[in-house]
This record gives C-alpha cells, structure tokens and sequence, in this order.
C-alpha cells in the first residue's frame, strides 16, 4: 500500500517521531508534557515505557481493562521478532502500576489483566527480586478491584512466592497463562526455549500442588523447522497426560528477522495444519471429560454482556476464563435486562456445549 510509510509498534515512540519528521511530545490529560520524544534511528532499539500519567484510552468493555506491567523481551526465542520491535526487558515501577490501578477502579473497572512480554520477570531487571508477588499483594488492597489476572508468564521465572501470593490473595485468580510452545526437547532446543519436558511437568506439578483448583492455560506450535511426526507425538502425548485446561495451537509462520529463518521451512503447509488439529481434537476430548465433572458445580461469574447469538442469552467467565482468549459461560435462565456486564454472580453449571459452559443464575448481585 504505497500511503503506508512505515508499520511502528506501541513502544516506538522516537520511531514514531523519526517518520513524522520531528519530534513527539506526550501529555498529561492537563496539557502538560509527560516526555518530549527526539526522533530516533531505525537501528537503536525502543526504550519508551508509559507510566500512570500517560493519558490512557479503555479499548476494552468498561469493567475490564490491561495494565502492561513491563515492556521488551531480552530473550532469543528463534520464531519471535519481539525483541528487535520493543527493545531491551524493562519493568515499571511498582507505585505507577499501582496507581493506575487505582484510577482503572476509580472509572468501574472490575478486572485486571496484567501483561508483558514475560510478566514473570516483572521487577528482576530492576534487581527487584520478589517484586510481582509483592505488586499482587498491593494490588489486592487496591478497592473496586475484584479480580487481578497474569497473562504471559515464563516457564523459568515462576518463583514460589508468586504462587503462594496467587493462592493467598482471593483477588489473584488462580489462573495460570504459560505458554510453552512444545514438548519435544529437540524442538524446544532449536526453538532456543529454556526446559525440557520433564522440566516442564514438574514445573506444573508445582503449581498445581501449591495452587490448588488452578487453571492452566497454555500455548504450542507445530510445524516448527525440524520437526517430526515422532515430536508430534511426544506433544501429543505431553497435552494428554496434563490435561490443560485452555490450549492454543498455532501453526509456525516462517518470519523475516527471526533466526528460524535462517532454517528452511521444511514441514509442509498442509501437515502444519493436519498436526495442529490432531493436536486440537485431543484437547477437545480433554475439555468434554472436565466439563462433565463441572456440571452442578456452584461458580462465581463476571457478566460480559448479552451473547451475539441470543438476546435472552448472556455471556459470562469465571475467574478460570480470560477474556478474548478463553471459552465462556452462557447464562440461559435468566432475565437480561436485570443483569449488567461488570456484575457478579453466583450460578450453576447445567451443561456444557463444546468448549463453552452453560449455567443458570443463583443470585444475581446489585449493580455497583
């Protein structure tokens, strides 16, 4: 498209500045300048990070909204571009998370979902150690909050105290967003991903022994240079014996700028796709098997909104269902026009329907 100039990120800000042919300044909702922007080269890396005065714009629904607790990634993943896009991992200070928390609370906001290219590593470039678990425990005292939710985490950098901080704090969901890419050692190693299977499942023994009832979420990629049907397999066989609640299988995507594309992209398109949905079919029947064990279960919901499907129908999750990404439950006995997204609720599941959950109310809370 010959009007596009040049594609920038989110934290590009001098890249910004550079193709508009100046400088940008960034203001406070007063006026006042929060940061003045020179113009940067293509070549330095991004070093932007917004703080809790930068003007902020909700693009979510008003009882939900993202706080992106650090920027940059310094891993070497070899089909992830982020790095060369958001530069070097940097953490925002504690109190500036925490006060735009706050003034998210203050607009109606219900749920935080705290983000990062790795949310982890949160506070350990700062030399912070132990930060997010403290940052989950401030936040939990944050009023109006009622759900605090990571996305993003790292297989290497999930410490104790942040899952004993999950399991304490009855804000933090316990919910666990892990995205592991694979199973098979030499994927994972031409991947140039930390661990190994075994590491892996007893990593996840881990949390599920200090955080119980947790929900795991994670993500994988097939097709990846290299791999074979004897790798499919150990993935395979790796979904099975967890049993992850959530799975995403995406098939690899041969990108400029990565170093797997120095490698040749050897597993043809069809097979990519053949093998991500053997892999989906599996999670499939897992899912079948636990929502059968959920139906009479008494769930706590957070209403999204009515259902596209059907006016009398209305969408909701519980605190083991992320917005976006994760299936949903579908209240269908109840009256709409009572009930408001950004409410609570208690209800029961009644069924389940592929992915989804279906449950009538129990008591439907006052509107805050």
């Amino acid at each position: 498209m010959p009007a596009i100039v040049e594609a920038l990120g989110g934290s590009a800000a001098p890249a910004l500045a550079r193709a508009a042919g100046g400088v940008i300044q960034i203001l406070r909702k007063s006026g006042e300048a929060v940061a003045t922007l020179p113009s940067a080269p293509s070549t330095v890396l991004p070093t932007y990070l917004y703080d809790a005065d930068t003007p902020r714009l909700l693009a979510t629904p008003r009882h939900y909204a993202y706080i992106k607790i650090a920027e940059g990634c310094d891993y070497k993943c070899g089909f992830c571009i982020i790095p060369k896009l958001r530069g070097h991992y940097r953490s925002r200070p504690h109190d500036s998370i925490i006060r735009e928390a706050e003034a998210l609370a203050a607009r109606g906001v219900k749920e935080l979902l705290l983000i990062s290219q790795d949310t982890t590593f949160y506070g350990i470039d700062r030399g912070e150690r132990g930060a997010l678990a403290r940052l989950l425990t401030a936040l939990q005292r944050v009023a109006g909050i009622e759900w605090i939710r990571m996305l993003y985490l790292y297989p290497t950098t999930i410490g104790d105290d942040v899952l004993d901080a999950m399991a304490a704090n009855d804000k933090v969901c316990r919910y666990v967003d892990l995205p592991l890419q694979h199973a098979s050692d030499s994927v994972l190693k031409r991947m140039k991903r930390p661990g190994t299977r075994a590491s892996y499942e007893r990593l996840l023994d881990r949390i599920r022994t200090r955080v119980p009832e947790v929900t795991l979420r994670t993500t994988v990629i097939v097709g990846y240079p290299g791999e074979t049907a004897a790798d499919v397999a150990e993935l395979q066989a790796f979904v099975k014996a967890v049993g992850f609640d959530h799975l995403g299988v995406f098939t690899y995507s041969h990108e400029e700028g990565t170093t797997a594309h120095d490698l040749a992209d050897d597993v043809p398109a069809a097979t990519k796709e053949r093998r991500r949905a053997s892999l989906m079919a599996l999670q499939q029947r897992i899912v079948a098997r636990t929502h059968k064990s959920r139906v009479g279960r008494q769930v706590r919901l957070l209403v999204d909104g009515p259902s596209t499907e059907h006016e009398l129908v209305l969408r909701a999750r519980t605190a083991g269902q992320a917005p976006d990404i994760d299936p949903l439950v579908y209240l269908t006995d109840c009256d709409p026009s009572a009930v408001t997204a950004g409410q609570f609720l208690d209800a029961e599941i009644v069924a389940s329907q592929g992915y989804d959950l279906l449950a009538r109310p129990l008591a439907v809370a006052e509107p805050a």
